[in-house]
């Protein structure tokens, strides 16, 4: 790994009384993925749209290229390309239309930006499609393109902001091969998402984020390191049986460290999970709650992310 091409030291950002993001800090090295992993009001959208200039910080201080993004606001948007979470497209132009457009707002012109226009729908693999108006694209076929639009003019460091809710399961793969392979190519991403899979499979390094607070700082054997030798149980629970009952029953049984819900799963933290399954099962009966599946994995980000706030990352 290369410097540091984004460094943020104690920054804060309020609203009025309410304190969005409460003094974090950290780095990103040029050339890695790092993930902002937290549930929805975390913090990660005003954190990013911050560093991207787009508001004036509270207080502490943020370097993207070894420039302040506070004092240098210009230059700083040289460097980075944004990806936000709103779609900023218009509908009734193409995807070159589109392209064209945001392309002249970064100073691109000429066959230098009909060049670079080709390029971008050839990476967000639209070229097929570039001559359709955007209004008759598919939710993920417009992500793409709102991706396309922050690659234009080549920067250092790409922000991409919850870049797949919304859009089926094809488009968000699209995406997340996509950002694997900016990265091979070189591409510095900032990736913010409260989905444990995206982190799990895109990042060199993970900030975890509650509450505008940066709570864990790692790569994901570190992090996953905090939940120690412990196991995750998984339990699925009957679509028309409450959880929650038998979560909070679980809560009582010896060696069960944490018990949460996320949909109809029981997600439990256990030194043994082999060894509470029976009494699980037992108390299950009991309550007339059927269990569909149940399966042993290793302590994965939601673990650690239920480990350091007992909740869900989903809540």
């Amino acid at each position: 790994m290369m410097a540091p091409i984004l460094e943020v030291q104690n920054l804060v950002k309020k609203y009025g009384d309410f304190t969005a993001v409460k003094g974090i800090s950290f780095d990103i090295k040029e050339g890695e993925i790092f993930s902002l992993l937290g549930p929805n009001g975390a913090g990660k959208t005003t954190t990013i749209s911050v560093l991207s200039t787009l508001y004036t910080a509270t207080g502490g201080s943020a370097t993207i290229g070894g420039h302040s993004v506070f004092a240098e606001p210009m230059t700083v948007r040289q460097i980075i390309g944004i990806v936000p979470q709103e779609l900023a497209l218009y509908d009734d132009l193409t995807a070159r239309e589109n392209l064209s457009f945001w392309g002249q707002m970064y100073n691109l012109s000429g066959k230098t930006l009909a060049t670079r226009i080709n390029e971008v729908l050839e990476q967000i693999g639209l070229t097929d499609k570039a001559n359709q108006r955007v209004k008759t694209y598919s939710g993920g076929m417009k992500r793409r393109v709102n991706i396309g639009v922050g690659l234009l003019h080549r920067p250092r460091l790409l922000f991409m902001d919850e870049p797949t809710v919304g859009i089926d399961p094809q488009s968000r793969r699209a995406i997340l091969d996509s950002v694997k392979e900016l990265n091979r190519q070189g591409m510095t991403v900032l990736y913010t998402t409260h989905y444990m899979e995206e982190a799990q499979e895109l990042s060199d390094r993970v900030g975890i984020i509650d509450h505008g607070e940066l709570i864990a700082l790692g790569t994901q054997a570190e992090l996953k390191s905090q939940v120690g030798q412990n196991e995750t149980l998984v339990l699925a629970v009957a679509e028309t049986d409450d959880p929650q009952i038998l979560a909070d029953k679980l809560k009582t049984v010896p060696g069960v460290l944490k018990a949460d819900v996320i949909d109809h799963t029981i997600t439990t933290i256990t030194p043994d999970a082999q060894g509470i399954i029976s009494p699980t099962i037992l108390l299950a009966n009991q309550l007339g709650i059927k269990i569909n599946a149940i399966d042993i994995q290793e302590p994965n980000l939601e673990a650690v992310f239920l480990h350091l706030t007992g909740r869900a990352l989903r809540d």
